[in-house]
């Protein structure tokens, strides 16, 4: 072997260390026949293939980064990649040959939204260049949960600047650091925000899934446009320490997956208390439930579901959103469900959730504390020097590239003019009411007066009043736009709301904790209808597992 075979081979072992062992030939034809296209494989065949051998997670890491830049350019999707991906890859690998496992996740590539903190050679910027080299102590809660479950955190997703939390003339999934987001169902698709690249990047196997964080929407919204299964969970459930936040009251992180299944493994790697975020000690149990576990065809069976009619509204565009949300009515019922119809939040409440300014109120006075308190004093390093939100208000409009004024800061502003933050009487009267709003008068009365195991509702009238108090959302794939739908454009003409083939999703709500009833209901519907599959993205990557795998072969045979 010449010097420079020598040279290929070290650098080969180097990269991939558990080839010297039952995966430096894997069967060509078992690969094939394992592992389905990516952008529809599930973590247990994953999970399967890995532990057969027929791949690595190197490889696995290797075809991602690969999908990735196959259509990055395009759709603008992932801010950066983890320089360290395949190197912590590599190390997985080797622990998994030497018999060991973290969990079902081991060597799973997954992709973060840009807001979760890591402390690592990534940024973490909420798609701005006020954070632009600034560094974290430790990896936020999330993060090293992921890592403790053996996850390779393969990079992250551009999401819409500070959360949707900055402009209100701005786009979804735009931000100054990374652009703007294209979702791949339609040419220029609105991909919903905040968590759009998170969204799109899972709905095209660009990871094995994606994290998102949500306030009010920014995890089921976006989960909807992409034709995926979304967990909006209990605030307190998943930590948000050192995830750059808007509010401590609403602020939730977790999944958005293409299936129930593989959203349900996620939730159970990162589900459960964290010192360092106060709202997870409140969780009334030691361990979380067994959120993979609750995914049972018969979950339907025997329950009560109630549709608040008077939060449906028949908007212009909304026709087959309505209708197939009736069709979806009738296959709860067949599944064994009792529906329970016009059970409807009280005219304060409505009036209250329409017109009323309590819950402005309250994301503004919090994000004027919080983003100082629980993030920014706690960077390691901050090179904008950026200590609260007047430093960054004043950043973002002297920064050409934040492209201020043509996107405001309107939403600051407001905080600014509010004239008191999070731990002012008028604050907490906000708070109250929003309490009262979404709690008795609203979807937790309606759940405890009716004696209800959850409500159904098109995705499109899920996020709001569960926001306010914090409880969770299961949203899943119900249909898409027809073939004849009408073209319509966002205000400034730059992405396409609706549009033949965009998705739409149906949503479950229940009360605080009931994650695992949700999931359940959630895959019951899915096992029956199978929505997902019916339309395919307009852009999919062409590079597939099995050419990594047929590539290395080949080099490998070579020596």
């Amino acid at each position: 072997m010449t010097s420079r075979a020598h040279s290929v081979c070290r650098l080969w072992l180097l990269i991939f260390p558990s080839v010297i062992c039952r995966f430096v030939y894997p069967n060509q034809t078992n690969v094939d026949s394992t592992v389905r296209p990516l952008i529809d494989v599930t973590t247990e065949e994953l999970g399967t293939g890995l532990e057969q051998g027929f791949f690595t997670s190197v490889d696995l890491v290797n075809a991602y980064i690969a999908r990735i830049n196959e259509v990055n350019s395009t759709l603008n999707v992932v801010t950066e990649l983890n320089p360290d991906a395949l190197a912590i890859a590599a190390e997985l690998d080797a622990e998994r040959s030497n018999g060991t496992t973290r969990g079902p996740l081991h060597g799973m590539p997954i992709l973060i939204k840009n807001n979760i903190g890591t402390a690592d050679r990534m940024g973490t910027t909420a798609g701005s260049f006020a954070l632009l080299g600034a560094t974290l102590p430790r990896d936020s809660g999330i993060a090293a949960k992921l890592r403790a479950a053996g996850v390779v955190i393969l990079g992250k997703t551009n999401l819409s600047q500070w959360a949707n939390f900055r402009s209100t003339n701005t786009t979804n999934g735009w931000s100054a650091y990374g652009g703007q987001t294209f979702g791949a169902y339609y040419p220029q698709q609105d991909p919903s925000g905040s968590s759009s690249g998170s969204g799109v990047a899972s709905s095209l196997g660009l990871a094995l899934a994606a994290l998102g964080s949500e306030t009010s929407g920014s995890i089921v919204s976006p989960s909807q446009a992409n034709n995926l299964v979304g967990i909006k969970p209990t605030v307190g459930l998943t930590s948000r320490a050192l995830v750059i936040p808007i509010s401590e009251r609403q602020d939730t992180v977790g999944p958005m997956a293409r299936t129930v299944k593989d959203a349900a493994y996620l939730l159970q790697a990162i589900a459960g208390k964290d010192p360092n975020d106060n709202y997870t000690l409140a969780q009334p149990f030691g361990t979380p439930p067994d959120y993979v576990g609750a995914c049972n065809y018969s979950s339907l069976r025997g329950k009560r579901i109630g549709i608040p009619r008077n939060i449906i509204f028949d908007d212009e565009g909304e026709a087959p959103v309505l209708a197939a949300f009736e069709t979806a009515i009738r296959t709860i019922r067949r599944a064994g469900a009792t529906i329970v119809d016009n059970v409807n939040i009280t005219s304060f409440a409505l009036d209250q959730y329409l017109n009323g300014n309590s819950s402005t109120i309250v994301l503004e006075a919090d994000f004027l504390s919080d983003l100082p308190k629980n993030y920014l004093s706690k960077l390691a390093t901050n090179p904008n020097n950026v200590r609260d939100l007047e430093d960054v208000s004043n950043f973002t409009q002297n920064f050409p590239p934040e492209d201020y004024p043509d996107r405001n800061t309107e939403i600051w502003d407001e905080a600014f003019a509010l004239g008191f933050d999070n731990t002012s009487p008028q604050f907490w009267a906000a708070y109250q009411n929003n309490l009262e709003v979404a709690g008795r008068q609203g979807i937790l009365g309606l759940l405890t007066n009716y004696s209800l195991d959850a409500l159904v509702l098109p995705t499109d009238f899920s996020a709001g009043l569960p926001a306010l108090v914090g409880t969770p959302v299961v949203t899943v794939p119900l249909g898409f736009y027809p073939s004849n739908a009408t073209v319509v454009r966002n205000e400034r003409g730059t992405l396409v709301e609706t549009a033949p083939n965009i998705p739409f999703g149906l949503s479950f709500l229940g009360p605080a904790w009931s994650e695992a009833s949700l999931i359940g209901y959630a895959y019951a519907f899915e096992q029956r209808t199978h929505v997902r599959n019916q339309v395919q993205p307009y852009l999919v990557p062409n590079v597939e597992l099995t050419d990594i795998v047929r590539k290395k072969r080949r080099l490998v045979r070579r020596f």
